[in-house]
């Protein structure tokens, strides 16, 4: 059997022991549901493909949004010989066969459409196996991804393609697909006679997160439930379904941009100070998957980036939640990152630390290394007191005010500011004591006998 099949032709028999998924795939763009935004009357993708005007695409959305039975769409439109790569089985010698076909085939006037799922999936080697096709002309390209095109695709080939972006369904459209596919007796479930309500239809659509191929999987598992369970007329119920939901669908990829989505999501939701949503986020997360881990240690780095010194308490309420999530596990941890996310999204924000640092990298990057001054040298041997070492040094502790005039930055940077305390949380008394500090560095001037001789050792360790 060749890897690469044509897309069947619209007058061949239906296999019902085919996924309904796969079996109700629309065949024309008045059957095809959702993506108003690319495929409503003018719009510039349906008009291209009616008008058989398009070039190489790439299809960016998530999956069940009708990525592959769009390709299938267009080939029909468009009557090219249609070739479907799967990403995960092919490599660069089927890449090169195909593409030698395709270019015989031009010569005879046949256009040839290759389609890629997945295409993300291949490496740097076989996506630029397809560059010089494509540049001539030779095929057109239509790829579908469930991962940023930025990210995955060679810049080379994604500079000769359009990319679309298509979106989850709604729950309203998803409904309309699984009506549709109890009343097909063609295709569907029309011929088992079941009944399902509106409401259970959209539980199925609510739980589906958007994803047609799921929602059909659910309507098919439940209509083999209802039947074996029906005295009567098979009739799906709420207890039927959650059999068959068993457990919600969730868009997620560890490794993906979903990831990331909902960690930010998760982020600028504490940052907000927004409990509800970083709860929701937060819960996402971890149903969907993902290691508390991770998420414990992104939680710490919003104390430290968003909170700071308006809150340091936020700093030790984060780290106990990262250690009860390891000390206990899952799923009895979710509550410690809980109570941190919350304790987060409440507690007074401040990002003065953050940008202090900011400020202090740039300057460690960007300006000249100078030595540390010497009278904050240490001198632990009789040379480095000879050279100045340690010479001029204050011992604040000796001082009334514990606050010496004493310069501990480099003299290209003496008068640098760094940190800038908001007026939030425990930063407002940091700002005051900050401003005490400045005027007892002020009374002490000029140095008296403050001032520490040169040999004598410190009271305490530096």
């Amino acid at each position: 059997m060749s890897l690469f099949q044509p897309i069947p032709g619209d007058a061949e028999a239906v296999d019902k022991t085919r996924p309904l998924a796969d079996r109700m795939r629309p065949r024309s763009l008045d059957e095809f549901v959702g993506q108003q935004h690319l495929l409503a009357a003018g719009k510039p993708l349906r008009v291209q493909i009616e008008r058989d005007d398009l070039g190489s695409i790439l299809f960016w959305g998530p999956p069940g949004v009708g990525k592959t039975s769009l390709a299938h769409i267009i080939a029909r439109v468009t009557r090219a010989e249609f070739i479907e790569f799967s990403a995960v089985l092919a490599g660069i010698k089927e890449i090169k066969q195909v593409m030698a076909d395709a270019e015989k085939a031009r010569q005879y006037g046949t256009r040839t459409i290759v389609f890629i799922d997945e295409i993300h999936r291949f490496n740097k080697a076989q996506q630029d196996a397809f560059l010089p096709h494509v540049e001539k002309g030779n095929i057109r390209l239509i790829g579908a991804t469930t991962e940023n095109p930025s990210f995955e695709i060679i810049s080379a080939l994604l500079s000769r393609c359009r990319t679309y972006v298509l979106q989850p369904l709604t729950e309203d459209e998803i409904v309309l697909l699984l009506r549709r596919a109890l009343e097909d007796r063609e295709r569907g479930l029309g011929d088992l006679n079941i009944e399902a309500s509106g409401e259970i239809l959209a539980r199925i659509a609510a739980y589906s997160s958007g994803d047609a191929r799921a929602a059909y999987n659910v309507l098919e598992v439940a209509s083999t439930l209802a039947r074996n369970a029906a005295d009567g007329k098979p009739t799906i119920t709420d207890e039927i379904v959650q059999n068959a939901l068993q457990k919600r669908v969730l868009l997620y990829d560890k490794a993906g941009e979903e990831h990331y989505n909902l960690i930010s999501a998760l982020h600028k939701s504490v940052r907000n100070s927004d409990p509800d949503a970083a709860l929701y986020w937060l819960a996402r997360m971890l149903e969907a998957g993902e290691d508390p881990l991770y998420i414990a240690r992104r939680v710490v780095r919003m104390a430290v980036e968003d909170i700071g010194m308006a809150d340091p308490g936020a700093l030790g309420i984060t780290v106990a939640a990262r250690d009860a999530v390891d000390f206990i596990g899952m799923p009895e941890g979710d509550l410690a990152l809980a109570q941190a996310v919350v304790y987060l999204a409440l507690a007074p924000k401040s990002n003065s630390l953050y940008e202090a640092y900011a400020r202090v990298h740039e300057d460690v990057e960007q300006t000249v290394a100078q030595p540390v001054p010497l009278h904050l040298r240490n001198a632990p041997t009789p040379l480095m007191k000879q050279i100045g070492y340690g010479k001029g040094y204050q011992y604040a502790h000796d001082l009334e005010g514990k606050v010496a005039d004493m310069q501990c930055l480099p003299d290209n940077l003496r008068d640098r500011q760094y940190y800038q305390p908001s007026d939030q949380g425990l930063e407002k008394r940091i700002r005051e004591r900050m401003e005490e500090i400045r005027r007892l560095r002020m009374a002490a001037r000029p140095w008296g006998t403050s001032v520490r001789p040169a040999t004598e050792e410190p009271k305490k360790p530096q």
